[in-house]
């Protein structure tokens, strides 16, 4: 659990919480201009395995 110390604008919280949802590789950046929050993004990466050189010329020689 986080506590947050100071005031915060709960819409701004609640921003942040939901951006987090669902969120498996990836970060979430909050960008902050003279002390005040201006700026969330999020960046999501999404992972694949990968195949051997094996595998992946029996799936192209089988075209």
């Amino acid at each position: 659990m986080v506590v947050l110390k100071g005031r915060f604008n709960q819409e701004v919280v609640e921003k942040i919480a939901n951006l987090l949802e669902g969120l498996e590789f990836g970060s979430i950046q909050i960008t902050v201009h003279d002390s005040q929050i201006t700026q969330i993004d999020r960046l999501e990466k999404y992972r694949f395995q990968l195949q051997s050189k094996k595998s992946s010329q029996i799936l192209t020689s089988k075209k």
